[in-house]
């Protein structure tokens, strides 16, 4: 099917999604995923990008692109789509701007690469990490392109930075004039369905700018659709999503057939992505989240914890979740150089695993069993649950499913409007 521009919907005039249906879905293709062993099905999905490249970029004819990627904007054979994009005749890239992280990927948690110009291409590469608004607009004019590409791999919880570097990108460019193209990627973690709190806007900040849940159940380029028609209304951008094809909403990563960059130094795995829309939580506490060690997000622990905090959380008989009483020592972050004690979490059938009512579990059982127990002083907690709910019903002692219980009625409302975006059956 032609990716041309005739091949675009136009939503209000203002908002296009890419008039292509993604092969391997719907009623015929929505088997369970249970059973299926890592690799089913290798090379079935094609990415955004393989679909733009297989289709000689002509919606990207006659015009200046520039990128917005980091090391996940891969190919299926692990080319980096820059040092695709760069020597083809067919595309004229000329820019590349990098997120948290960067485009080459140096920077840790927190830090960016800056401006500087790639020495694999010579393209200059523009820094993205925190700016929005007119300051980002401005980036995009300086680098004189006419239309921005995004193609960054989500790891599918509303604390991964990536997606609100997508909502100020499609902000800037409607402020720039420029279009902005999302080239969509599997969520790693499934897109069944949505878990978790939902933002109270009062909330927004880099980690959850606006009213999603805590694990979204989307893809990128959903989520483009979604932030443009319901919170960029106003000032919509010039969007248009290229889909992926055989993707199902079932599918796992490693179902996928795509290879796995991690997106981020801490997010090694996609088993790491399977759990870090719950545990992430831990940032909030005075507890190691794992940062510096080979499993974060699977270990947590901190200096006295004991035997009983992973006696407690398996106690609650959580769905396809089990807690290994654990002792690591990590390399940085929190403890850095010290043992600590814990738990691992091992995730037994991650078909009925729920990340979030399992990151809740474990912050009640563990200030139920662990008297250091505390929240950061800043109340992180609140930037990550996305309102003070969580912290608060904690703290009067709300076991896990009062507090899951409390977050029903917003959720099942996201859910309803989240619908209206879905590109993908399966």
């Amino acid at each position: 099917m032609s990716l041309s521009r005739r091949g675009v919907l136009a939503a209000g005039g203002a908002v296009g999604a890419l008039a292509a249906t993604a092969a391997g879905t719907g009623p015929a293709a929505a088997s369970s995923a249970r059973g299926r062993g890592p690799g089913h099905g290798r090379g079935r999905v094609r990415t955004g990008f393989d679909r733009l490249a297989a289709d000689g970029y002509r919606m990207l004819r006659g015009e200046r692109v520039g990128l917005v990627t980091n090391p996940t904007g891969v190919t299926a054979d692990v080319r980096h789509i820059v040092d695709v994009m760069h020597p083809d005749s067919r595309v004229e890239l000329t820019a590349v701007f990098g997120p948290e992280h960067g485009f080459r990927g140096t920077a840790q948690a927190g830090g960016s690469e800056g401006r500087y110009d790639d020495p694999a291409t010579g393209l200059p590469v523009y820094d993205t990490y925190l700016k929005r608004g007119r300051e980002l607009a401005d980036v995009f004019i300086a680098s004189g392109v006419d239309t921005v590409l995004f193609d960054i791999q989500d790891a599918g919880a509303r604390f991964y930075t990536y997606i609100w570097t997508l909502y100020d990108c499609m902000e800037a460019a409607a402020l720039a004039g420029k279009r902005l193209v999302v080239l969509d990627r599997p969520n790693p973690v499934t897109g069944r369905e949505a878990l978790g709190p939902v933002l109270d806007p009062a909330f927004g900040t880099f980690v959850g700018r606006r009213e999603i849940a805590q694990a979204h159940g989307m893809t990128v380029a959903e989520l483009a659709l979604f932030f443009n028609a319901e919170f960029l209304h106003e000032n919509p951008a010039r969007l248009d999503v290229v889909t992926m094809s055989g993707w199902r909403r079932s599918d796992f990563f490693d179902e996928t057939g795509l290879p796995w960059v991690p997106p981020s130094p801490n997010m090694p795995t996609p088993e790491t992505a399977l759990v870090y829309s719950g545990t992430c939580l831990f940032e909030g506490t005075n507890l190691s989240e794992g940062r510096g060690t080979t499993r974060p997000f699977e270990l947590l622990g901190a200096e006295g914890v004991d035997h009983r905090w992973a006696a407690a959380a398996n106690a609650l008989e959580l769905p396809g979740a089990a807690f290994r009483e654990a002792y690591f020592a990590p390399t940085f972050s929190k403890f850095a150089g010290k043992t600590v004690g814990g738990v691992q979490v091992h995730v037994q059938d991650r078909e009925v695993f729920d990340p979030v009512r399992t990151g809740i579990a474990l912050l009640v059982t563990a200030k139920q069993t662990w008297s250091g127990f505390a929240w950061r002083p800043d109340n992180w907690i609140d930037k990550l649950t996305g309102s003070t709910r969580v912290r608060t019903m904690i703290d009067a002692g709300a076991d896990t499913d009062t507090v899951v219980r409390a977050w029903q009625r917003d959720l099942s409302a996201f859910r309803a409007k989240r619908r209206r975006y879905l590109r993908y059956g399966g």
